[in-house]
């Protein structure tokens, strides 16, 4: 897979915190752990292998796991509860021993990651040299069967996996025949790695990780030591069969990520960015995942699909089972999967549809919007909504924000559209108060408020205290801001104070200002007006200005109006993309 968008995934870190609400699920007394680890092994031949733990075969059942380490006593019961009988992790250090050790008195086993550069696929960082960087790759040969010799005999591992998404990865550092050629450095160096496991640990099998299959051919040719492959695939996990069919491979793999459609994956809206499943698109997805893995008999032996994860923010909301501790209809779609018992299960409510009322296309920032949502819940719980937005396509931010609300009756919620232009991301959620949560979610696209009147400034002559000559999209010019293009922007020094005037040619009376921010908008600023661009007087003055769009009425009488700022809201000048001022 070489998709170019970022992939809304877990962090880089070998084990990542999740975030706790209440509700969350209570803690368990821990059964005592074994007293000695397994003996994990893949046996069989070409089309007819299996995995056996101390001579029984065993399936994985498993899910990735995002909570914290220190709250595994509290997790585990639910995940042994669910089926699991496998968490997989992507990194193994000092921290783990309490996580395995969970695990382990639980009944669940652990594929133990090592993390290696560039990890993660699209997006990722910290690019290795793997035909020269010796220094990287001897400390991580020195590094990871410290590790193995340290956990080796806990009764919590399964197996090793080594790297996540890397060849992948590799695309962000390199291209042409020099990616070709750290590809296969890197494949070689996990082999060398694979050895050295084994030397240490004959007991447990050892496995790489990559996005899709399009890393198998450099595994086959580069890594023989690996005992089975790995791989990542969520909406295309139904056509690993057949290409492992064609690539004429002889191992066994599991799949260490799998689930929904990803961000990807999925056609974008009408608004051009990624259409997010609905909460039953999302539950189906992993129920079609786990069938066509146990579909491939005698090649795969299971999966860990993703996530077991309660980080609540943009990607725990499109991939996590239970987000803030809340259970999804994806949750029990995994519990089902791997044969929980589910009959006395109260189960989230279902939303079938969620519409914004006008058009989703042209939402005026700061003006009231509408949601139309249709809930209903399986066992007759009363529901409670719950509106947040998310402004991940503004400027990358993952966090969600919860709105205030107005329940209009009939399912119409009114909250108050938010106040940067750009396209945003709205979330209803929806909860039974019995630890279950439906979630949907639909882009807006937030333009400026459209003022009655006419722009007296748009086409004036324009000038500043400073310009931008050349700096990325510039020059950026005081006549920008009053061109009625909002493509085009003034940006000055990076410095205080700074001013933009604009000439209306004539003594005129206004009562109303629009300001559209850049990135770099007034913290601090007043709007002036002037008969002779010299003697100037206040007529409003904002201390604590956010960027956006500020949209006021004033009334204001000269020749000459100015937007004069004395405290910028960031490091760099002050930038608007329009100026409006209106009669």
């Amino acid at each position: 897979m070489t998709s170019t968008r970022t992939r809304i995934r877990r962090a880089a870190a070998p084990l990542t915190a999740g975030v706790l609400a209440t509700g969350a699920l209570v803690a368990l007394p821990a059964a005592p752990a074994h007293a000695a680890g397994s003996v994990v092994k893949v046996t069989g031949s070409q089309g007819s292998w299996q995995l056996t733990v101390d001579g029984q075969p065993y399936q994985i059942k498993g899910l990735t796991w995002g909570p914290s380490v220190s709250d595994a006593e509290k997790y585990m019961p639910d995940l042994q509860s669910m089926g699991v009988n496998t968490i997989r992790t992507w990194g193994t250090d000092a921290t783990s021993k309490p996580l395995f050790d969970s695990a382990a008195a639980h009944g669940i086993k652990v594929v133990a990651g090592f993390w290696l550069q560039p990890g993660g696929g699209p997006g990722s960082g910290g690019c290795v040299n793997y035909l020269t960087d010796t220094a990287y790759k001897n400390q991580m040969l020195d590094a990871f069967p410290k590790w193995v010799q340290t956990y080796k005999d806990n009764p919590g591992v399964l197996m090793w996996d080594v790297g996540n998404e890397s060849v992948l990865g590799l695309q962000n550092c390199f291209s042409g025949d020099e990616l070709e050629r750290q590809r296969d450095a890197y494949t070689t160096f996990v082999d060398d790695i694979a050895k050295k496991i084994h030397a240490v640990d004959p007991d447990h099998p050892v496995t790489s990780t990559d996005a899709w299959v399009g890393a198998w051919p450099y595994y086959k040719r580069n890594a023989p030591d690996l005992d089975l492959y790995a791989v990542n695939a969520y909406n295309a996990v139904c056509d690993i069969k057949s290409a492992w069919e064609k690539g004429g491979y002889t191992k066994p793999y599991i799949v260490t990520e799998t689930g929904p459609a990803g961000e990807w994956e999925v056609p974008d809206d009408a608004n051009g960015v990624p259409l997010e499943p609905s909460d039953r698109a999302k539950a189906d997805g992993y129920t079609r995942a786990w069938g066509c893995i146990t579909g491939h008999k005698g090649v795969a032996l299971g999966a860990t699909m993703f996530h077991y994860g309660t980080e609540y923010d943009f990607g725990g909301i499109w991939f996590n089972l239970l987000p803030a501790g809340q259970k999804r209809l994806s949750y029990y779609a995994v519990k089902r999967a791997y044969g929980g018992d589910t009959s006395h299960d109260n189960t989230p409510p279902v939303i079938s549809d969620l519409s914004v009322e006008g058009d989703a296309g042209k939402v005026q920032a700061g003006r009231d919007l509408v949601l139309d949502v249709k809930a209903t819940d399986p066992d007759g719980d009363r529901i409670s909504y719950e509106v947040l937005d998310n402004s991940m396509y503004v400027d990358q931010s993952k966090n969600l924000a919860s709105l205030p609300v107005t329940d209009l009756g009939g399912g119409r919620l009114q909250v108050t559209a938010p106040d940067r232009p750009g396209v945003w991301k709205m979330y209803v959620k929806a909860t039974d108060g019995r630890g279950n949560v439906g979630v949907e979610t639909r882009s807006v696209r937030v333009v400026p408020p459209v003022p009655s009147g006419t722009d007296l400034a748009q086409g004036r002559p324009a000038t500043a205290s400073s310009y931008q000559a050349s700096y990325g999209d510039c020059p950026c010019t005081a006549g920008n801001a009053v061109d009625g293009n909002p493509a085009t922007r003034w940006a000055s020094d990076w410095s205080d104070p700074q001013w933009l005037q604009v000439d209306l040619g004539t003594r005129t009376t206004f009562r109303h200002v629009q300001l559209y921010w850049e990135a770099s908008y007034a913290k601090a600023y007043t709007i002036q007006t002037s008969d002779d661009g010299h003697t100037w007087q206040t007529v409003h003055t904002v201390s604590d200005g956010n960027g956006g769009i500020d949209d006021f009425d004033v009334t204001g009488t000269g020749r000459y109006v100015r937007v004069n700022g004395t405290a910028r809201g960031t490091g760099w000048g002050y930038s608007l993309y329009e100026f409006g001022v209106y009669a």
